[in-house]
């Protein structure tokens, strides 16, 4: 009982916006099968129609579950070198049931620097929802400690309607510099850092967040004949990293992914040692995945716990990532497929 005390009184402390804790953007291990989450600059990077979808269940372990899931479209438009793209993102506590959700619109522009180097800026708009819903937490002040009885909320929430609300706009931009073999990029978000807090006299910023990602792609042999399109199966091995920084943490993933078209095998660490150099050691993730030649890619990850919240206890993290890419106008243009940028897959 004490322990379900505590947490819910943090949480609750963290929900109302008090500066004791500051909100975080979800992450996702799978950060580049999530592009315009990553980076706006990757809007339209496929330089084809790309659709896809995003879910991560966190922790499953636990009494309550953090659900996290995105969708986007994004657009290459050829003639103005330009992207353009819808997402939707949103997250799921179900302990005070708190949620978040957004859509945002993205624009990116390429710029060909030479023959073989390309620099991408973007930028995105988001309108953002927060929803929490007070009446499942629990107050020391609500306890009969003789029968054990749990009665009604007295004045913890001050005023605050036990079905909560708060809107507000938000801002993201990005850059990527690239070529066929490697790719540098940075992105930040909640440019304006806006307040998040229920409460209308309270102020709680939602702290920008600064990321930067980039990689080395290795061609193999190439493999054998695909049997539809005739063409060489690809195989390559990526190295690559995201680090983001949102104070007051910071945190970074770096990993390699082989592609043995059409299986994409991963396996990448996630954590580095913070301001106060308390261990920062957050998990191990695996990924398995399959890219077809139709255009569609399937990435299952799963990330084992090595924090002190341990394996046992967290149950880890599992991601599902689906995506279809495919071109929309001419035919004659399916060669494009060769300038793709060289990230990971997921």
């Amino acid at each position: 009982m004490i322990r379900k005390l505590v947490g819910t009184c943090i949480l609750f402390l963290g929900i109302l916006g008090q500066k004791i804790l500051i909100a975080q953007d979800v992450q996702y291990s799978q950060f580049y099968a999530a592009p315009l989450y990553l980076n706006p600059a990757l809007t339209g990077a496929s330089e084809l129609t790309r659709v896809g979808v995003n879910y991560r269940n966190q922790w499953p372990g636990l009494n309550h579950s953090f659900n996290s899931y995105s969708a986007y479209i994004d657009h290459y438009i050829f003639d103005y070198n330009s992207g353009i793209g819808l997402i939707f993102n949103g997250n799921q506590e179900s302990m005070a049931n708190l949620s978040t959700n957004e859509i945002g619109l993205s624009y990116s522009y390429r710029l060909r620097l030479s023959e073989n180097f390309f620099f991408r800026v973007g930028g995105q708009v988001s309108y953002m929802q927060r929803d929490a819903f007070f009446s499942d937490l629990v107050f020391g002040s609500m306890i009969d400690i003789v029968n054990g009885s749990i009665g009604d909320i007295t004045d913890e929430l001050n005023g605050v309607p036990l079905d909560s609300r708060h809107s507000f706009v938000d801002y993201a931009v990005g850059g990527m510099f690239y070529n066929d073999k490697f790719w540098f990029g940075a992105s930040a978000h909640h440019l304006t850092e806006p307040n998040v807090s229920f409460v209308e006299d309270q102020t709680s910023v939602l702290p920008m967040k600064v990321s930067l990602q980039g990689g080395y792609k290795i061609n193999l042999a190439p493999g054998g004949r695909d049997f539809f399109t005739h063409a060489y199966q690809e195989r390559s091995v990526s190295f690559a990293f995201n680090y983001k920084e949102q104070d007051p943490f910071n945190q970074l993933d770096i990993g390699a992914q082989l592609f043995l078209q059409p299986l994409v095998l991963g396996v990448w660490y996630r954590g580095l040692p913070t301001k106060n150099n308390l261990p920062n050691n957050e998990s191990i993730i695996a990924l398995l995945g399959v890219s077809l030649e139709s255009g569609i890619d399937i990435g299952y990850s799963y990330d084992f716990t090595v924090s002190k919240l341990s394996q046992r206890n967290s149950g880890g993290a599992h991601e599902i990532s689906i995506r279809y890419n495919f071109l929309w106008g001419d035919e004659k243009s399916r060669n494009q497929r060769s300038r793709v940028i060289p990230c990971f897959r997921y």
